[in-house]
């Protein structure tokens, strides 16, 4: 309750500003001053089911922030300019800001939102309410019931719909556009960003059927991404398939992710292996590492290899402007990896 009466209390101090700056402002959605996307006629209102609820939008957002990972994307891709969106400190610029969203907002002709402070913790509420956003949209996060109950008395807020960090991709896209009343545009996203999957699967036949598993090697821990995290869910457009060890070896650890000790790498057996590395020092040194050569696809050479931090966050996972972003070296580095090389 501590909480909530620090957030009433900056509730009170702030409404001044917001007065000043006036809440239905200049093309509210739209730092830039372009405008944001027309909402489809009869759109709301609507109504949208997550893990804490529901939450009911009335009418078309003016003021949209997002927050967590691809929401930003998503509304940007729908043409929807957010006046603020959460920092990035993986893979992103100085400001925080993800290069792919740098070059959206460019291509836009618009200025950089105003950017959320991420302290790991907890989502920044005095923040939000300078922004004054009239939805908080959050399909892909990590937000508690209580974040969820302050965020919503500020506005309304969009959480994820089952667990936290675990909505495909494309959900969250479907998501964004729901609470934005543009449901037709994206799925226009979606069936060009399905098109752009189709036709690199058609290019690389050599990918189709066979077996993955995805990896990270880290600080002595060995993680195994599962099919619910979506850097694996989006390879199946790609024609290929889910190794079934990934599964067997499953301790619950989490939805999307587990552990695995190294004396039980040799029954991760997949066709090809697919690793996340920060940098190339550790991608040569996943190659070396006695433990690891235990994997059968590590010791036939058939690895596929995703290095550095920009990379790393385009695919793993995806969203609407990030997955073409990386699409290429991905799919040339699973390409390079479909046949043993010893």
């Amino acid at each position: 309750m501590h909480a909530r009466r620090q957030l009433a209390a900056i509730a009170v101090t702030a409404a001044t500003a917001l007065a000043l700056t006036g809440c239905a402002g200049t093309g509210a959605a739209d730092p830039g001053g372009q405008g944001a996307a027309a909402a489809s006629d009869g759109a709301f209102p609507v109504t949208i089911e997550h893990a804490f609820g529901e939450t009911e939008l009335a009418e078309a957002p003016e003021r949209v922030a997002t927050w967590g990972w691809g929401s930003t994307e998503a509304s940007l891709a729908l043409g929807v300019v957010p006046v603020a969106i959460a920092q990035q400190t993986y893979g992103a610029n100085e400001d925080g800001v993800l290069p792919w969203v740098a070059d959206e907002l460019e291509e836009l002709g618009a200025e950089t939102p105003a950017i959320l402070t991420d302290d790991g913790e907890a989502p920044p509420y005095e923040e939000l309410i300078e922004a004054a956003p009239d939805v908080i949209l959050a399909p892909y996060s990590g937000i508690t019931e209580e974040q969820y109950e302050l965020l919503s008395e500020i506005a309304p807020t969009v959480a994820y719909p089952d667990a936290a960090w675990t909505t495909p991709w494309r959900e969250v896209v479907t998501t964004v556009g729901t609470a934005l009343g543009l449901e037709d545009e994206a799925q226009g996203v979606l069936d060009d960003l399905d098109a752009e999957l189709a036709a690199k699967a058609e290019e690389h036949p050599e990918l189709a059927g066979k077996t993955v598993a995805a990896v990270w090697d880290t600080a002595g821990t060995f993680y195994v991404y599962t099919p619910e995290d979506s850097r694996v869910e989006f390879l199946s457009a790609l024609g290929l398939e889910d190794a079934p060890a990934v599964a067997e070896l499953q301790n619950g650890d989490s939805p999307f992710f587990y552990t695995l000790s190294y004396e039980q790498l040799d029954q991760l057996d997949s066709d090809l292996v697919l690793s996340y590395h920060d940098t190339q020092a550790e991608a040569d040194a996943f190659l070396t590492s006695a433990p690891i050569s235990a994997i059968p696809a590590v010791s036939r050479g058939q690895v596929a290899q995703v290095v550095g931090t920009e990379l790393i966050a385009a695919v793993s996972p995806p969203t609407a402007l990030s997955l073409t972003y990386g699409l290429d070296e991905l799919v040339s580095a699973l390409s390079a990896a479909a046949e043993p090389s010893n």
